[in-house]
């Protein structure tokens, strides 16, 4: 059985400066939001070296504070990737007070963890993949073997001396595996083992999506009396066995521990749109909103969550939460839940000139992935710094004169630009299109500077 890491990973080669540039690489500006999150994240390796006063240290929580599509899920959901931490997204309208149509704040927990179970599990899958290919090919090879024995004629069977039949059966297996690797057998039909399983599934009511997860779970790991022979390709058995063979290998249990560990020491959790929980003066019906903000206070304090594979305490779970914060303000919320979320960053609105660095300067730049998806047809896509300056600057003036939404226009824009060879790139294999100011003027024939006009071709 492979074992699975057996420590969760401490990311202490890490430094907030270092993770700052991280970030740089896929977010343009909000420096202060960045740094906020770098010294969180440092603090809790700092945390875990303080001795025994290291149960005594708590996570400083976020509250980001800007407008739509300036980056602050982008931050949080980055930092979880760069230290490999379980992370969850969630959107704080989903839950109501206790007694009310919706979820419960500690499906929070449970959901988290079934993130951070989802990702040991597929690591310990790959550790395991190259022992499963091995026993793979040892449980089709002796099948082969078997199979071709058992329809050769006793007449033809070469005979041999007992002495040298363990060195003849030897030679022969070796012989069988070359012919496997090279694929001689794919087509050829064999009997294979499968293990069944039971073919139900337990389907509950919206808002028990909970109790449907562990019921099934429960269901799954219900023992079968039998395996069941089945007549497979060669080629369909390395798939299937595959799979069967790498969850045999690993250890359930301790992945089960290992990712609790994890989500107590390193889980994110982010809760978007907090700012739609939070009592306004022009609204009256506000007890379910300000029942969520009291569900939420212990949960972020520190407490032990029930989940099927054990209990979780969220003690040092980092919270960001984040928020528009249009027509409320921070101070609405309750005290309480202030409290709990002492960082403070204000996330700027984004400008033409970072709109243009977005395109052009990040890891992840639109400009970037269009280009690999009109390679896929033989089409060389270039972008000129005047056509990627052109999208910026529409996309920008879009904002300005309808809803912002932020960096999300730029994708209405680029869509709509790129529209035409998208549809057409099996016509234009082999050529380069170059998208320059003239480019994006043909492709969106408007009167540049009336973004009345632009609203016309563009949502």
């Amino acid at each position: 059985m492979v074992e699975a890491t057996t420590t969760v990973k401490t990311y202490n080669d890490l430094y907030p400066e270092d993770i700052v540039k991280r970030l740089d690489q896929f977010i343009i500006g909000q420096r202060d939001a960045k740094k906020a999150v770098a010294i969180a994240i440092r603090n809790r390796w700092r945390r875990l070296r303080t001795g025994d006063l290291q149960h005594e240290i708590h996570p400083k929580n976020i509250l980001m504070i800007g407008p739509t599509g300036v980056g602050k899920t982008e931050i949080a959901r980055r930092i979880a990737h760069i230290i490999n931490a379980p992370f969850i997204k969630i959107e704080a309208t989903k839950f109501t007070e206790v007694g009310y149509v919706g979820r419960d704040v500690d499906s929070i927990i449970r959901d988290l963890v079934t993130v951070a179970i989802d990702k040991h599990k597929e690591e310990a899958l790959s550790e395991a993949t190259e022992q499963a290919k091995c026993n793979v090919e040892d449980i089709i090879i002796d099948a082969l073997i078997k199979l071709e024995n058992d329809s050769r004629d006793k007449e033809v069977t070469i005979k041999q001396d007992s002495d040298d039949q363990n060195s003849a059966s030897a030679k022969n297996k070796d012989w069988y595996r070359q012919q496997y690797r090279d694929g001689f057998y794919d087509e050829t039909l064999i009997p294979i083992e499968t293990k069944s399983s039971i073919g139900l599934e337990i389907m509950t009511p919206v808002g028990m999506e909970d109790i449907s997860s562990q019921l099934n779970n429960w269901l799954q790991t219900i023992p079968s009396d039998k395996n069941k022979s089945t007549l497979m390709k060669v080629a369909d058995a390395k798939k299937s066995l595959l799979q069967e063979e790498a969850h045999a290998l690993i250890n359930e249990e301790q992945i089960k521990s290992l990712a609790i560990e994890s989500v107590e020491q390193s889980g994110i959790v982010f809760l978007d749109e907090i700012d739609k929980v939070v009592k306004s003066t022009a609204t009256h019906s506000e007890v379910s909103r300000e029942g969520v903000q009291r569900d939420l206070l212990p949960l972020i304090e520190g407490t032990t969550v029930q989940t099927k594979y054990g209990g979780v305490n969220t003690d040092h779970i980092l919270f960001i939460a984040s928020g528009a914060f249009m027509g409320v303000q921070p101070s609405d919320m309750a005290s309480e839940l202030q409290g709990r979320l002492p960082i403070r960053v204000n996330l700027s609105p984004l400008t033409e000139k970072d709109f243009f660095y977005i395109l052009s300067r990040t890891r992840n730049a639109l400009t970037q992935q269009y280009t690999a998806l009109m390679l896929t047809e033989g089409v060389d896509l270039q972008f000129t710094d005047g056509g990627v300056q052109t999208i910026a600057s529409i996309a920008f003036k879009l904002n300005e004169h309808s809803d912002n939404i932020g960096a999300r226009r730029l994708h209405a824009v680029m869509e709509k630009c790129l529209e035409s060879i998208s549809y057409d790139a099996h016509h234009h294999k082999g050529k380069t299109v170059v998208v320059d100011k003239r480019y994006v003027k043909k492709h969106l024939p408007l009167h540049f500077d009336e973004a009345e006009n632009l609203e016309k071709w563009i949502l």
